[in-house]
């Protein structure tokens, strides 16, 4: 049996995994990035996990192929350097050689690649995207993620950076997008997208059982349009009818840009199921560029979880090996 670390770095948590060549994540370790700080720090716990997860999988480095990292930002797989992440702070950082010298293993290969892609390449190689040849995963979290799957390889584009779906345009002059631009699909398609357009549906209907929610649970969150929605709040189901569109306008969007085997959606968003799925994939089947042909691409939920970007990472060396 063969064995690979996986580090999914985010903003908030820091998570390495042992995953077998089965896909089978036998062990992990944790612990909070703690942004900001200086990003050698950042490292040096990103292999001390990446040891506490070999250790707890009763390894030793020797067992160990590969380390493979998905990290937010712009990851250059070619040189290892990550050459910006606005959430971390980051410029330029060699992670690979950072890496590599924290665990004192030169005979271990390190990988790095964009979080959303390698979450992206974890349901492709073991999850929804599995069995396809074109895939595209779409993460709805804080933000909208992206990554695409061609022919069976990461799509990163010639500078690193290619996949941000989230940032193309849905609504022009829309709402302000913290990449700089206004009406991205990001705006409005993600969590945080959703929890704007239910406080702005609050403070125009403060008597709707959205705002008693707010109250009585003392914050808005992604779920509150859907609970209310389902305890009959016609506000509520507005907001959640308003969100699909949008969601579906993107969706169609990008398949009509790749027209992939498979779409998958990941994120907490997802975990509403069908009331979420099945109104996004009849909006999509109506306006989609090749509604009349005999095959489309097929939409679905994503499989992995939080384990996608594990799993993804851990099999970055035989991505590159492609």
């Amino acid at each position: 049996m063969k064995y690979y670390v996986g580090i999914d770095l985010g903003g908030t948590n820091i998570v390495a995994g042992v995953v077998d060549e089965e896909y089978n994540i036998i062990a992990k370790a944790s612990t909070k990035t703690n942004c900001p700080r200086p990003e050698k720090e950042i490292a040096d716990d990103m292999a001390k996990m990446a040891v506490q997860a070999v250790e707890n999988a009763n390894l030793t480095l020797d067992d160990i192929e590969w380390i493979g990292i998905g990290t937010p930002g712009i990851a250059n797989s070619s040189t290892g350097i990550i050459e910006y992440s606005n959430n971390l702070g980051f410029k330029d950082t060699p992670m690979v050689k950072y890496i590599t010298e924290a665990i004192g293993r030169d005979d271990t290969p390190v990988f790095i690649e964009n979080d959303a892609n390698a979450a992206a390449y974890g349901e492709y190689v073991a999850g929804a995207a599995k069995g396809a040849k074109n895939a595209v995963c779409i993460t709805l979290g804080t933000g909208v993620g992206g990554g695409i799957i061609i022919d069976g390889k990461i799509y990163a584009g010639s500078n690193f950076a290619g996949a941000e779906i989230g940032h193309t345009v849905i609504e022009v002059d829309g709402a302000q997008c913290s990449c700089g631009r206004k009406g991205c699909f990001e705006a409005y398609s993600s969590a945080t997208g959703l929890i704007r357009m239910t406080r702005e549906a609050i403070e125009l209907f403060p008597d709707s059982e959205m705002s008693k929610m707010a109250q009585e649970r003392g914050k808005v969150t992604a779920r509150t349009s859907f609970d209310c929605m389902r305890a009959g709040d016609k506000h509520a189901k507005d907001v959640v009818d308003k969100y699909i569109k949008y969601l579906a306008a993107g969706i169609t969007n990008t398949i009509n840009i790749f027209q992939p085997d498979v779409l998958c959606i990941g994120g907490g968003v997802c975990n509403e199921g069908d009331p979420l799925l099945l109104p996004v994939k009849a909006l999509v089947k109506e306006e989609v560029y090749t509604r009349n042909s005999e095959k489309n691409c097929e939409i679905v939920i994503a499989k992995l979880g939080n384990d996608a970007g594990i799993i993804g990472a851990a099999f970055l060396g035989r991505a590159n090996q492609k």
